[in-house]
């Protein structure tokens, strides 16, 4: 079977009952962490007020944009409510969290990073949400991770040469954590987190377009490059998706 077919198998959806007969959950061991523990310096960032706009407007007007002024920068009260909806937890039940993105099982095995250039009252630098530090509330808190050296340069090299990226005001890069949906999921676990991914990006772009910003989902990226650049083991934890966000020109 050449590549192509096997890559049509893997989107059929196989036997959930066969594959989730041996899932840890089942074996009854602890479900992982809701997030991986904060270790470095925190930054509460404000939460959003309300957003007047429509439902069929914001559909109307969500487009991938790739043109930024670099000139007006993010609000840190933007970057929260953008992370929020994609990560935030409104509530714990059990081993499951509720938050803004539908996942399968409640399981949402992502980290989000943020590499952040201009955002207003925010240092430059390399960030991580921690959503667990503010559950049930649309305040957002960041770990800072550190500088990153030559900014334009190494973004750009992780995202294919995609030079526009790197003149957004943030760049969120999104980690998968795979073992927090196998321990349910088992073998079955990994087509449910590709479509979780989806949840989440439409979550991100229609949140910046609900607050006047431009997004642009990007699926091609250095799977290496991007793994070194958030400081990441490639095998327990993985880039799987990026996405600009900033001011349009």
């Amino acid at each position: 079977m050449n590549d192509i077919m096997q890559n049509r198998e893997f989107m059929k959806c196989p036997s959930f009952l066969d594959g989730m007969r041996e899932s840890d959950q089942q074996k009854g061991i602890p479900h992982p962490a809701y997030s991986k523990p904060a270790v470095g310096a925190l930054t509460t960032l404000p939460a959003f007020g309300a957003i007047d706009m429509s439902y069929d407007k914001l559909l109307d007007i969500r487009r991938s944009e790739r043109k930024y002024d670099e000139t007006k920068p993010m609000s840190r009260e933007e970057l929260a409510f953008i992370l929020w909806s994609a990560g935030g937890i409104q509530e714990v039940k059990g081993h499951a969290t509720l938050r803004p993105t539908p996942s399968g099982g409640a399981r949402h095995p992502f980290e989000l990073y943020i590499a952040v250039q201009n955002v207003e009252s925010l240092a430059a630098g390399l960030y991580r949400y921690i959503p667990a530090e503010n559950i049930g509330k649309k305040t957002v808190s960041l770990e800072y991770l550190g500088v990153i050296e030559g900014y334009k340069n190494r973004l750009t090299d992780a995202v294919f040469g995609q030079r526009w990226a790197a003149s957004a005001a943030a760049c969120l890069f999104v980690s998968c954590l795979p073992y927090k949906a196998e321990w349910r999921y088992c073998e079955m676990a990994h087509r449910v987190i590709l479509i979780d991914l989806g949840h989440l990006g439409q979550n991100v772009m229609l949140s910046a377009a609900a607050l006047g910003l431009g997004s642009c989902c990007m699926a091609a990226y250095d799977q290496k490059l991007c793994d070194e650049f958030l400081g990441l083991d490639g095998v327990d934890e993985y880039t799987v998706y990026v996405i600009s966000l900033g001011e349009t020109k």
